[in-house]
C-alpha cells in the first residue's frame, strides 16, 4: 500500500533505472532552457525602466545595448560548448575552476553559482506572477502568494523525478516558444503595415551619460543567466553526453537571441509604451494583438514559461551542491539520490531559500534585480578563465582557437562583471558580494570537519590492543517499575553481572514506593535513590555517572541501558514529557570524561494501543 508521500511524488524507482531518467534533446531542451528563453521578461524590463528616465528619446539607445548583450550572448555560447565537449562529467564552473585554477576559486564559483541559482528561481516565478498581473490587474495584491504556489508545483514536479519535470516543463516552454515567435512574426508583419510608432517615428537623439548606459546594459545582462545551465547539468543527458548538449546549448542560445532581439527590435520601432504597472512585453503584446484571446495566450505562456523558469535552478542548484557534497565541501545528505533518483535535499533547500526571498522583497521582481548577475557573472569568468589554463596544459587538437575563443570569453565577461558590479553595487550588489566569500569560508569548514573526522576514525596505523575488554558495568535509570523497564533490566543482565539501577527522586515520598516495587520484581540488582532537590532528572543522573566511574576507577565508562516505550501513534508522543529521549541526547553530546567512551544503549518498549 502506498504511502501519503508516494502517492504525492510516486513510487521509489530502483538505482538501474538511473539510466533511463536520463534526457533526451526536447526534453533536455525544456528543463534548462526556460530560464534563458524567459529572462527577455525581465531583461526588456530593466533596460526599460534603465532608459526610460532620459524620456521617450533615450529608449532609443535600447537596440545598441541589446545588440551589445546578444552579442555577449554569442561568445559565451561558443565558449561554454568548449566545456561541454572538455568536461562531460559535469560541475560546470566550479570544476573548471577548481581543477585548473585551484580549490579556492573554484569554490567562489561554485558559491556564486549556488546564490545565483537562489535568485534565478525568485525572479523567475515574481516575473511571472507580473506577467500574469500585467493581464489581470486585481491579482497584484496577490502575488505573493501566486509565487509560492507556483514554487510548490515546481518543488512538486522535481521530486517526481527528471523525465516526469522534463515532461511537465516541455508542454509551457513549446507553448511560450510558439506564442511568442508567432506574435514577433506577426509584429514584422504589423511593422511593414503601419510603419514606426509616434515617438520612434521622430527621435530626438539626446547625450545620455554613461553611468546611465552601462548601468542599462548591467541591467540587461539579466537575459544571458542560464546559459551556463547545460554545463552545470550535462549529466542529465543520454549519450552522446557531449554532443546532445552541445546541440541543445546552440538552440538554446539562438533561441534566446531571436526572442532577445526581436522583441527589443519591435518595441522601439513601433514606439511601444506601458500603462500604469504593465510590463514592457505586455504592452508590446497589448500593441500587436490588440486585447484579442491571443494576447492572453502570449501572457499566459509568459507566466508558464516564467514559473517554470524555476526550473533551471531545480536542475542545477541540486547537482551543483551534491558535486560539492562529493568533494566534501558541504555536507554528504546533497549527494545522495532520493527515492525518484533526484537529489531531492537540495531541491527541498532551494525551494525553502526561494520562498525566503519571495517573502523578504514581497513578490517585487525589480528588486531582486540588483542582486542579479553579479554572481553568474563571476561563475562565468572563472569558468571562462579555468578553460584557458585547461587548453594551454593540455594542447590537445585544435587547442590554439579553443583557447583563444575561450579567451575571449574571459575577457568579455571580465569586463562585463565590473560594469555590473559597480553599477549594481549601491543597489545591494555589495551583498552577494559579501555573501560570495563567506559561502567560499562555510564550504571550508565543513570540509575542515570532514577531514578531521576521516583522520580521527582512520586505522592507519593502529596498534594492536592486548588488554582484555573489562566486563561491562551497566547503570539502567528507571522512572518507575513497569514492563518496559522490566525487560530492559533482562537485557541488562544478559550482558553482566554488574547491574545497577538508578532512580532520581524528584518529588519526595516517591522513592519509597517505587523501592517496594522494584524489590518486588527485580531481585537482587541494587537500586540506588538519587535526591533531585530541584526537580531535574538529567544533572542529577550525569553527576551520578561521574561518581561511579571515579568510585569503581576500572578505566571504562559506566554503559547506560535506557528503557524507552514507544507510543502506537505518531500524535500520542506529545502526551508524553519523552525523558528518555532527552536524557538520550545529553549522554550522546556530552563530551568524553576520564578518556573512556560511554555505550548507550536504547531497550524500546512498543505500545500496542
Amino acid at each position: 500500500m502506498r504511502t501519503a508521500w508516494e502517492f504525492i511524488v510516486g513510487p521509489p524507482l530502483p538505482t538501474q533505472r538511473l539510466e533511463s531518467e536520463r534526457l533526451n534533446k526536447v526534453r533536455a531542451l525544456a528543463a534548462f532552457s526556460p530560464d534563458a528563453l524567459s529572462s527577455i521578461a525581465y531583461a526588456n524590463q530593466e533596460i526599460f525602466l534603465g532608459l526610460v528616465v532620459a524620456g521617450a528619446a533615450g529608449l532609443f539607445f535600447s537596440w545598441q545595448i541589446a545588440l551589445a548583450i546578444a552579442g555577449l550572448l554569442a561568445v559565451l555560447a561558443l565558449s561554454y560548448s568548449q566545456t561541454l565537449w572538455a568536461y562531460p562529467g559535469g560541475g560546470g564552473s566550479y570544476t573548471v575552476a577548481k581543477e585548473n585554477l585551484g580549490p579556492s576559486l573554484g569554490l567562489i564559483a561554485a558559491g556564486a553559482l549556488l546564490i545565483d541559482y537562489v535568485l534565478t528561481a525568485a525572479v523567475s516565478l515574481t516575473a511571472g506572477v507580473a506577467a500574469i498581473a500585467s493581464a489581470f490587474p486585481n491579482l497584484w495584491p496577490y502575488r505573493v502568494e501566486l509565487a509560492l504556489m507556483l514554487l510548490a508545483i515546481i518543488l512538486l514536479a522535481n521530486l517526481r523525478g527528471l523525465r516526469e519535470s522534463g515532461t511537465v516543463m516541455a508542454v509551457p516552454v513549446y507553448l511560450f516558444l510558439v506564442a511568442f515567435l508567432g506574435m514577433l512574426a506577426w509584429g514584422v508583419v504589423v511593422a511593414l503595415r503601419d510603419g514606426p510608432g509616434s515617438w520612434a517615428a521622430a527621435p530626438q537623439v539626446v547625450p545620455l551619460s554613461s553611468f546611465l548606459l552601462l548601468h542599462t546594459f548591467a541591467a540587461g545582462c539579466t537575459a544571458l543567466t542560464g546559459i551556463e545551465a547545460i554545463s552545470n547539468g550535462i549529466t542529465a543527458f543520454r549519450d552522446p553526453v557531449s554532443r546532445n548538449a552541445n546541440r541543445t546549448l546552440w538552440v538554446m542560445a539562438i533561441l534566446m537571441g531571436s526572442l532577445f532581439l526581436g522583441s527589443i527590435g519591435l518595441t522601439q520601432y513601433l514606439g511601444v509604451l506601458p500603462q500604469g504597472e504593465e510590463t514592457i512585453l505586455s504592452a508590446l503584446a497589448r500593441r500587436l494583438l490588440d486585447g484579442s484571446p491571443a494576447y492572453f495566450i502570449v501572457q499566459a505562456s509568459t507566466l508558464l514559461v516564467l514559473a517554470v523558469a524555476a526550473n533551471t535552478s531545480f536542475a542545477g542548484f541540486p547537482r551543483v551542491a551534491s558535486v560539492l557534497a562529493r568533494d566534501r565541501y558541504l555536507p554528504h545528505q546533497f549527494s545522495q539520490l532520493g527515492d525518484r533518483l533526484v537529489f531531492s535535499n537540495g531541491m527541498v533547500v532551494l525551494a525553502g531559500l526561494t520562498a525566503v526571498l519571495i517573502l523578504i522583497f514581497g513578490g517585487d521582481s525589480h528588486a531582486l534585480i540588483p542582486l542579479f548577475a553579479v554572481g553568474v557573472f563571476i561563475a562565468f569568468t572563472l569558468s571562462q578563465a579555468g578553460m584557458v589554463v585547461h587548453w594551454i596544459r593540455l594542447k590537445g587538437p585544435g587547442w590554439p582557437w579553443k583557447t583563444a575563443a575561450n579567451g575571449l570569453g574571459a575577457a568579455v565577461t571580465t569586463v562585463t562583471f565590473l560594469v555590473v558590479a559597480v553599477s549594481k553595487f549601491r543597489e545591494g550588489a555589495w551583498v552577494v558580494l559579501l555573501l560570495i566569500p563567506t559561502l567560499a569560508g562555510l564550504f571550508y569548514s565543513v570540509n575542515r570537519h570532514y577531514r578531521e573526522v576521516s583522520r580521527e576514525l582512520t586505522l592507519h596505523g593502529l596498534p594492536p590492543s592486548l588488554r582484555p575488554v573489562p566486563e561491562p558495568r551497566v547503570v539502567l535509570p528507571i522512572s518507575g517499575v513497569h514492563r518496559g523497564v522490566v525487560e530492559a533490566l533482562r537485557y541488562a543482565e544478559a550482558l553482566t553481572a554488574h547491574v545497577t539501577a538508578v532512580y532520581v527522586e524528584t518529588h519526595p515520598g516517591d522513592a519509597e514506593r517505587v523501592r517496594k516495587d522494584w524489590e518486588h520484581w527485580a531481585g537482587k540488582v541494587p537500586l540506588v535513590i538519587v535526591p533531585s532537590p530541584y526537580r531535574s532528572i538529567i544533572g542529577p543522573l550525569l553527576e551520578f555517572l561521574d561518581q561511579t566511574d571515579r568510585e569503581h576507577h576500572d578505566g571504562q565508562a559506566a554503559t547506560v541501558i535506557l528503557p524507552e516505550f514507544v507510543p502506537a501513534k505518531w500524535w500520542q508522543v506529545l502526551l508524553h514529557n519523552q525523558t528518555a529521549w532527552m536524557l538520550k541526547l545529553a549522554l550522546l553530546y556530552r563530551r568524553r570524561r576520564g578518556g573512556a567512551s560511554r555505550p548507550v544503549i536504547d531497550i524500546p518498549y512498543y505500545l500496542k494501543e
